[in-house]
């Protein structure tokens, strides 16, 4: 009798998964959302060790150098909650940005842990398109790009200057502090050719005051008709 009830044990405890640590945020991606203003923009993040067993932290990268970050302790036991703070430098990011922070632990079950980061930039000017081209050998003929305010606050174009020379263009205000509209034509469509349109604007927001427009002359690839 005493023989046959050890044998089930035994067995349960050899089928049983080792204890293993866990780091788990409490939703699926931190949401990142700074002001159009915003240079940098801080932004706390809560997570759990829901494993079994106490885990180390060893260390934390990022996917951009725009991200830096730390923990609130280097240790978490089982059960136990902690706190993240990440910093990003929003820079020129316009739009919706994924990042990843990279979290070494001393866990061979989870030997990294990766949080991820939805950054979204609001867009208050907007360039289409914002590349212009031609080919080369193609008819140098005017293309037209619109520059759109977007944001709250109207942003007015102030001056336009071009990298090359080999371009003409000319500017307009379609609805004053609202919409633009520029005109490019090369010159000649001869060479290969890579350039920018400076936008200057009165925007009050530092990264909005100098935006640029692309145009490039590139040769056919082969084989397109």
């Amino acid at each position: 009798m005493h023989r046959a009830r050890v044998l089930p044990l035994l067995f349960f405890l050899a089928a049983a998964p080792p204890a293993a640590a866990e780091l788990s945020l409490g939703v699926p991606v931190v949401e990142v959302r700074p002001q159009p203003e915003d240079e940098t923009i801080q932004v706390a993040f809560e997570f759990t060790n829901k494993g079994a067993k106490p885990v180390r932290v060893l260390g934390l990268d990022s996917s951009c150098s725009c991200l830096s970050a730390d923990l609130d302790k280097a240790v978490y036991q089982p059960g136990e909650k902690g706190v993240g703070r990440a910093e990003f430098k929003v820079s020129s990011f316009v739009g919706v940005h994924e990042k990843t922070l990279n979290v070494q632990t001393d866990d061979p079950d989870q030997p990294e842990w990766i949080v991820p980061f939805r950054l979204t930039v609001p867009e208050i000017l907007r360039i289409e398109p914002k590349t212009l081209q031609w080919w080369v050998g193609d008819e140098a003929r005017e293309q037209t790009t619109r520059v759109t305010v977007t944001g709250d606050d109207p942003i007015r174009i102030t001056d336009i200057t071009s990298t090359r020379e080999n371009v003409e263009f000319s500017w307009h205000e379609i609805q004053p502090g609202r919409e633009y509209e520029v005109r490019v034509r090369p010159k000649s469509t001869t060479e290969v050719m890579l350039g920018a349109l400076r936008i200057e604007t009165d925007s009050r927001i530092p990264k909005y005051r100098r935006q640029l427009a692309f145009f490039s002359v590139y040769r056919k690839p082969e084989g397109q008709p």
